[in-house]
C-alpha cells in the first residue's frame, strides 16, 4: 500500500502528531509520502524524518498580537494557486489519502476519486462536544476545508461520541520534575507581552521557547529566571517533561502532551479562532487546565500558586490507527471505526500524582 498523508503544517501540533503517525508507518513497513502546506519550507525545523516531502503553500491564517485577522487571512491566501496546486498533484500512484486537516491533499483526494482519511482533532468538531462560537461560518469552515470520506476526530475525552483520544508523543525516558521549572510556548504573542507577563514571577524558571534570534537570546541573559529557548523538538520534549507546567496557546496538540504527563496547564486561546476557544472551554470543563482570555498576570499568579496537573496515560492511537487502516476499515467503516474507538478508551488511565 503506497499513502499520499497531508499535514496542515500552520503550527507544530499537526506536524508533531505525524511524527508519530510516521513511526506507526515505518513499523507497519508502509511506503507513505508527506506533503505539507500551511508555512514555507525554511520555516519548518526537525523535518528530516519526513524525507523528500512536498511543500505547498496551501491555506493559513494571519495573527497579530495573539488574534487573528480574518481579513488580512482572507487577503494573504492566494486561492489561484491553492486551485492550481489542487488540479496539478497526480495521485495516481497512490492506494489511500490521509489528511490530517490539509486541503491540497483532501481536495485533490476527492476529485481524482481516491480513498481519503481524515485524521486530526478539527474532525470532532462534527460531533457533541464542548465549542464556542459554533456559527454558520465557523462549521462551514470546519467542514469544507479539508474534507474526507472517514473523519477521524481526536479528543481528550470521548462526550459520548464516536471519537478517538489524543496522539500523544511525549518523552519516554524518566526525568525528576522540578517544581519551579514553566515552559512557555505562545507561538502567536507578542514577545514584550509575554516578558512583561512572566518577569514578576522572579521565584520561577520560565522557558520560553520560540522563533529567537541569537541577538535576542543573548540580550535575554540578564532576565535570569526567563531562558529564551529556540525550536527544537527534542529539547522542548526534555524540557515539558521535567517541567511542573506549561504555558501556552490552545492548541490541541501541546496540551494532549502536557495532559498525558500531568503537566499543569494555563492556555491563551488565539482570539477570533474558534478550535482554540473551544479547546480552553474543554480544558476547563474537564479540570485539566486553566484558561485566561489575555495574558492576565492575575490569572497566572493564582495558577502558579494553586493549580495542580492531571495525568491521563493515553494509549498508543497511532499504532492502532495505523493497524486499522490496513486491516479492518474496508468491511464497515463505521463498525470497526467504532470497535476502534471504544478499544482506545478502555485502554485510557486516569493517573494519581
Amino acid at each position: 500500500m503506497k499513502i499520499l498523508y497531508g499535514v496542515q503544517a500552520t503550527g507544530n501540533g499537526h506536524i508533531t502528531r505525524a511524527r508519530a503517525m510516521n513511526k506507526a508507518f515505518q513499523d507497519e513497513q508502509l511506503d507513505v509520502d508527506f506533503l505539507f502546506s500551511g508555512r514555507a519550507r525554511p520555516d519548518m525545523f526537525d523535518m528530516e524524518e519526513f524525507g523528500d516531502f512536498k511543500c505547498y503553500q496551501g491555506l493559513t491564517f494571519v495573527t497579530h498580537r495573539g488574534t487573528v485577522m480574518p481579513l488580512a487571512s482572507f487577503k494573504n491566501t492566494n486561492f489561484r494557486q491553492l486551485y492550481r496546486d489542487i488540479r496539478a498533484i497526480n495521485l495516481s500512484q497512490y492506494d489511500l489519502i490521509v489528511t490530517d486537516f490539509e486541503p491540497i491533499s483532501a481536495w485533490a483526494g476527492r476529485a481524482q476519486h481516491k480513498k481519503t482519511i481524515a485524521i486530526g482533532h478539527q474532525y470532532a468538531f462534527k460531533h457533541g462536544i464542548p465549542k464556542v462560537g459554533d456559527g454558520l461560518i465557523a462549521r462551514f469552515f470546519m467542514q469544507h476545508f479539508a474534507p474526507a470520506e472517514i473523519t477521524l476526530g481526536l479528543h481528550w475525552h470521548h462526550f459520548d461520541q464516536l471519537i478517538l483520544p489524543p496522539i500523544a508523543q511525549t518523552y519516554t525516558e524518566a526525568v525528576e520534575t522540578i517544581d519551579n521549572k514553566i515552559i512557555v510556548y505562545l507561538g502567536f504573542e507578542n514577545f514584550e507581552d509575554i516578558v512583561s507577563l512572566i518577569a514578576p514571577f522572579k521565584q520561577y524558571s520560565f522557558y520560553v521557547y520560540g522563533d529567537f534570534s541569537e541577538n535576542m537570546i543573548d540580550s535575554s541573559r540578564n532576565l535570569r529566571h526567563i531562558k529564551l529557548c529556540p525550536l527544537s523538538r527534542d529539547a522542548f520534549k526534555k524540557d515539558l517533561a521535567s517541567s511542573n507546567g506549561v504555558i501556552s496557546n490552545a492548541g490541541f496538540e501541546l496540551s494532549s502532551e502536557a495532559i498525558h504527563l500531568g503537566k499543569k496547564i494555563l492556555v491563551k486561546p488565539l482570539t477570533g479562532q474558534m478550535e482554540q476557544s473551544s479547546n480552553a472551554k474543554a480544558l476547563t470543563q474537564l479540570n485539566l487546565g486553566t484558561s485566561m482570555q489575555h495574558l492576565d498576570p492575575m490569572v497566572l499568579e493564582h495558577w502558579l500558586s494553586h493549580f495542580k496537573g492531571k495525568r491521563i496515560i493515553y494509549p498508543d492511537v497511532a499504532a492502532a490507527v495505523v493497524n486499522w487502516i490496513v486491516s479492518d476499515r474496508e468491511a464497515c467503516p463505521v463498525q470497526s471505526l467504532q470497535s476502534l474507538a471504544n478499544s482506545l478508551w478502555d485502554k485510557v488511565e486516569l493517573v494519581d500524582i
